[in-house]
């Protein structure tokens, strides 16, 4: 283990020289090993930098704010297809939905109305939501993705009014106490490390100002350590190993916030946004799932990992830096995963026997045709599945699930053709003959669509 520690350590040192970086906190999380961190500079202050010391994580914030959006969906709050202007009482723009709002796609402006980045005050509520009326939707709804601050400001707005409390109540109630990220606050603590802006042409680090977000605050405000971070990446790539019980986001939940909804390049299509996530495709079916955040004087990186041989369970990485202007240095994140996992995969575990498949089942294991292609149903660990004969060896197969008052019937609940029904065709002996899968055939022998079988010739 000390060879991998000390080849993760190196890239962070390296960032941190290369970059110019007074201050970076690392760290990487997994089920299979201990919490490893790094820290590289100083804090700028008087407070000596550690695995504890805060930084501030900007728009990572963003990720809290759309899983607390997700809880409102799913204890019956709202509809992500609902206007924001069914819960909030707004001036303008409430026709734009929840969904709209978390894939920044609903065309609003980035900002608050007004010169927030230069006068660094951010609206209070009362204001952010009467200065609506002059903000502008600088794309039509659904057009594509633009980035926006305010959109996510309106979601924390909604948030805390549907549960009756300031968004930072809820998300400490619902989310920052119940998955232990004790070190993730609204306001940082006194030993929090201090954000600079590096020149370009000396070595001069220039501090720069604290600033509160006010009502923007669901969107940049919270500070936090690179271990809790890391935590929260993992919790957003595998949660049901990082909390087991659900009570914070149920597991099919964050598969609906990791899907896709629109890529963020037309034309490189090298990245896409779900639900309030990033996300980062790595190749081999490999996906970093999290946020990057920046605020004055601060960058951070927060991406947990899905997929790919040798990724263990609950990845996750966190990358922490006090200089706003080294957003090279964003990368690491991904390369600390990726490092891991090549030098320290996680263990392989051996296959053993089960129990057999049940027995109405047996017989229509095995090679079926539809569609003039050839697939493989199998049963395996407990479920009915199924493959292409000549599926790459990564890619997942179809998974079924018996419906309860129809036993020849079963819904794909993964993999191709999700949602659609299995339907199996007997003889009078009780033999599969056939099956239909999204209505299409599927027979023992290649058949055409209009039923010529090549293997009888008719």
């Amino acid at each position: 283990m000390s060879a991998v520690t000390d080849r993760l350590e190196r890239l962070v040192r390296q960032t941190q020289a290369h970059n110019r970086i007074p201050a970076v906190s690392a760290a990487l999380h997994r089920a299979d090993r201990p919490l490893w961190t790094c820290t590289v500079g100083g804090t700028g202050n008087d407070s000596p930098l550690g695995p504890r010391t805060q930084f501030r994580i900007g728009s990572v914030t963003k990720t809290f704010t759309a899983a607390l959006t997700l809880q409102c969906r799913d204890d019956g709050l709202l509809d992500l297809d609902d206007p924001v202007g069914r819960h909030l009482d707004l001036p303008a723009h409430g026709e734009l939905t929840v969904r709209r709002l978390l894939s920044h796609t609903a065309g609003l402006q980035r900002e608050p109305y007004g010169d927030v980045w230069d006068t660094l005050r951010a609206p209070d509520t009362e204001q952010l939501l009467a200065d609506l009326a002059r903000a502008e939707r600088v794309l039509p709804s659904g057009r594509r993705f633009h980035y926006s601050n305010l959109g996510m400001a309106l979601l924390g707005q909604l948030v805390g009014r549907l549960r009756g409390g300031t968004w930072a109540e809820v998300l400490s109630d619902r989310v920052l106490l119940p998955l232990g990220l004790t070190d993730t606050t609204v306001s940082p603590g006194p030993a929090a490390a201090t954000g600079f802006l590096v020149d370009a042409y000396s070595d001069e680090a220039h501090p720069e100002p604290p600033t509160d977000f006010g009502a923007v605050g669901p969107a940049a405000q919270l500070w936090s350590t690179a271990g809790d971070m890391a935590r929260w990446a993992a919790f957003l790539a595998d949660p049901a190993a990082v909390e087991p019980a659900g009570t914070v986001l149920a597991p099919a939940t964050l598969d609906e916030m990791r899907w896709p909804v629109t890529v963020t390049d037309e034309t490189l299509w090298a990245g896409g946004f779900g639900l309030g996530l990033i996300l980062v495709p790595q190749g081999d079916r490999v996906m970093h799932v999290g946020h990057d955040g920046a605020m004055p004087g601060f960058l951070a990186g927060v991406y947990g990992r899905r997929g790919g041989a040798g990724t263990p369970g609950a990845m996750g990485c966190a990358v922490l830096l006090s200089s706003g202007s080294a957003s090279e240095a964003l990368d690491l994140p991904h390369r600390l995963l990726a490092a891991a996992v090549e030098h320290d995969p996680a263990e392989i575990e051996p296959w053993r026997p089960g129990p057999p498949a049940p027995a109405p089942l047996r017989g229509m294991l095995g090679r079926w045709w539809g569609e003039g292609y050839e697939y493989v149903f199998s049963w395996h660990d407990g479920s009915l599945r199924a493959r292409g004969a000549g599926d790459p060896p990564g890619k997942p197969p179809a998974v079924f699930a018996p419906l309860p008052d129809q036993p020849d019937v079963f819904r794909t609940v993964s993999g191709r053709e999700v949602g659609e029904l299995l339907r199996l065709s007997r003889d009078e002996r009780g033999t599969v003959v056939r099956m239909h899968w999204a209505t299409y055939r599927f027979t023992r022998n290649q058949e055409t669509f209009d039923r010529f079988d090549f293997r009888a010739g008719n």
